[in-house]
């Protein structure tokens, strides 16, 4: 059970079967002049050397690149605008009371200039315009991950293989290979879980890796249990593939079919979504048999891929 939720016991059974400037995205990088090759992915594909002059658009107080507007003080030190409201208007270089002067011409520099992506170390080659550079990266496909791990706020964040080993190694979630599963989610007291996230398990399928989340929470007023799957990659590739979830019992079921989402969406979008298969508590009790008291549900479902 993720760290938070109520005390959960799982039985599992596998077969082997923006704005333009957002300024909190901008980080220091070396800027440069260009050696342009060839194109690609809405960029330059090149090489750069530093000249310098990226160093004039650092922010003195956070050190992240700036976008207009811009802000000087009357002896010409400048800074940011999140950072003007956090000096109280003063300037931190001089103490100079700063007004609303813009540094008009440090901007127009800018606007000459084309810089790497700062996730060129991840694998991103192309430059971009000093002032397209932040919309690029808020999608580029090289940008890291954030952890899907659920039920507890956790900051790792890295490409795929990291984590998976980050899953595995700190999280110890169960790891299993094949695109068929069968899971049996078992609770004793359900009548007392209002919010309850048993252990994620990772399916290593078509060489790709998918999150399969169950747990319990309030829908509007009404108790509900919640399973779906999730695609560690991009929304692109998550559309290549499709998943079915089953739940049953005395000649009855429900079916769920869709298509992972990308973990670029969080865990808990895609469950206000309600995107995946919903069981109201009654029903789920129902499926358990015996006196209702205990939860018993068995989960079955299968990944395919799209041709």
């Amino acid at each position: 059970m993720a760290p938070g939720g109520s005390a959960c016991k799982e039985v599992l059974e596998s077969y082997p079967t923006i704005s333009d400037y957002d300024i909190g995205m901008a980080k220091s990088e070396t800027s440069s002049t260009i050696t342009k090759s060839s194109a690609g992915l809405g960029g330059k594909h090149g090489i750069y050397s530093t000249n310098g002059v990226h160093e004039l658009l650092e922010c003195p107080v956070c050190t992240n690149l700036m976008y207009p507007p811009i802000h000087q003080c009357p002896n010409g030190h400048t800074l940011c605008s999140n950072c003007k409201i956090r000096v109280h208007n003063c300037c931190p270089t001089c103490r100079h009371d700063l007004g609303n002067i813009r540094c008009l011409a440090l901007e127009k520099v800018a606007e000459s200039l084309e810089l790497p992506c700062r996730y060129q170390s991840l694998g991103c080659h192309d430059i971009f315009p000093y002032y397209s550079k932040l919309k690029h990266e808020q999608n580029c496909r090289f940008r890291p991950y954030s952890c899907p791990y659920a039920g507890s706020e956790c900051s790792v964040m890295g490409d795929i293989p990291t984590l998976v080993a980050h899953l595995k190694d700190d999280h110890k979630v169960d790891m299993h290979d094949g695109c068929t599963f069968n899971h049996r989610y078992v609770k004793s007291n359900p009548h007392e879980v209002e919010n309850a996230t048993w252990m994620l398990t990772v399916f290593n399928c078509f060489g790709r890796q998918f999150c399969l989340h169950f747990e319990a929470f309030q829908l509007g007023t009404a108790p509900v249990y919640m399973a779906f799957l999730r695609f560690m990659g991009d929304d692109n590739e998550a559309k290549k593939f499709n998943y079915s979830l089953e739940v049953g019992a005395n000649g009855r079921k429900l079916i769920w079919q869709g298509i992972p989402r990308s973990i670029r969406d969080s865990h808990k979008k895609v469950r206000d979504s309600q995107d995946g298969l919903i069981i109201q508590r009654n029903l789920a009790l129902y499926f358990s048999g015996g006196d209702r008291q205990e939860l018993k549900l068995r989960v079955t479902g299968r990944i395919w891929k799209e041709d």
